[in-house]
Protein backbone atom coordinates (compact mmCIF):
# COMPACT_ATOMS: atom_id res chain seq x y z
CA UNK A 1 0.00 0.00 0.00
CA UNK A 2 2.80 2.41 0.86
CA UNK A 3 4.43 1.84 -2.51
CA UNK A 4 1.16 2.62 -4.29
CA UNK A 5 0.72 5.85 -2.32
CA UNK A 6 4.31 6.89 -2.92
CA UNK A 7 3.63 6.90 -6.65
CA UNK A 8 0.94 9.53 -6.14
CA UNK A 9 2.61 11.63 -3.47
CA UNK A 10 5.88 12.98 -4.78
CA UNK A 11 8.13 15.47 -3.04
CA UNK A 12 8.32 18.93 -4.68
CA UNK A 13 12.07 18.50 -5.19
CA UNK A 14 11.42 15.39 -7.25
CA UNK A 15 8.82 17.20 -9.33
CA UNK A 16 11.31 19.98 -10.08
CA UNK A 17 13.86 17.37 -11.09
CA UNK A 18 11.40 15.69 -13.45
CA UNK A 19 10.44 19.04 -14.97
CA UNK A 20 14.07 20.11 -15.38
CA UNK A 21 14.88 16.77 -16.95
CA UNK A 22 12.08 17.25 -19.50
CA UNK A 23 13.30 20.76 -20.32
CA UNK A 24 16.87 19.54 -20.79
CA UNK A 25 15.72 16.67 -23.01
CA UNK A 26 13.88 19.19 -25.17
CA UNK A 27 16.99 21.35 -25.46
CA UNK A 28 19.09 18.35 -26.42
CA UNK A 29 16.52 17.38 -29.06
CA UNK A 30 16.58 20.90 -30.55
CA UNK A 31 20.38 20.99 -30.52
CA UNK A 32 20.55 17.60 -32.25
CA UNK A 33 18.19 18.87 -34.95
CA UNK A 34 20.27 22.03 -35.39
CA UNK A 35 23.45 19.96 -35.64
CA UNK A 36 21.87 17.76 -38.31
CA UNK A 37 20.84 20.86 -40.31
CA UNK A 38 24.32 22.36 -40.02
CA UNK A 39 25.92 19.11 -41.16
CA UNK A 40 23.59 18.96 -44.15
CA UNK A 41 24.45 22.56 -45.06
CA UNK A 42 28.16 21.81 -44.71
CA UNK A 43 27.89 18.72 -46.89
CA UNK A 44 25.97 20.65 -49.54
CA UNK A 45 28.57 23.42 -49.53
CA UNK A 46 31.40 20.88 -49.89
CA UNK A 47 29.61 19.15 -52.75
CA UNK A 48 29.02 22.50 -54.46
CA UNK A 49 32.68 23.45 -54.04
CA UNK A 50 33.87 20.14 -55.44
CA UNK A 51 31.56 20.46 -58.43
CA UNK A 52 32.77 23.99 -59.11
CA UNK A 53 36.39 22.80 -59.00
CA UNK A 54 35.76 20.10 -61.61
CA UNK A 55 33.78 22.44 -63.81
CA UNK A 56 30.99 19.91 -64.20
CA UNK A 57 27.36 20.74 -63.65
CA UNK A 58 26.49 17.16 -62.77
CA UNK A 59 27.92 14.83 -60.13
CA UNK A 60 30.41 12.31 -61.54
CA UNK A 61 28.56 9.28 -60.18
CA UNK A 62 25.06 10.32 -61.23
Amino acid sequence: MAKALFGHVVAPAELRLVEENAVLRGKVRRLEQELEELRAQRDAAIAHELLSLTGDNEPALA
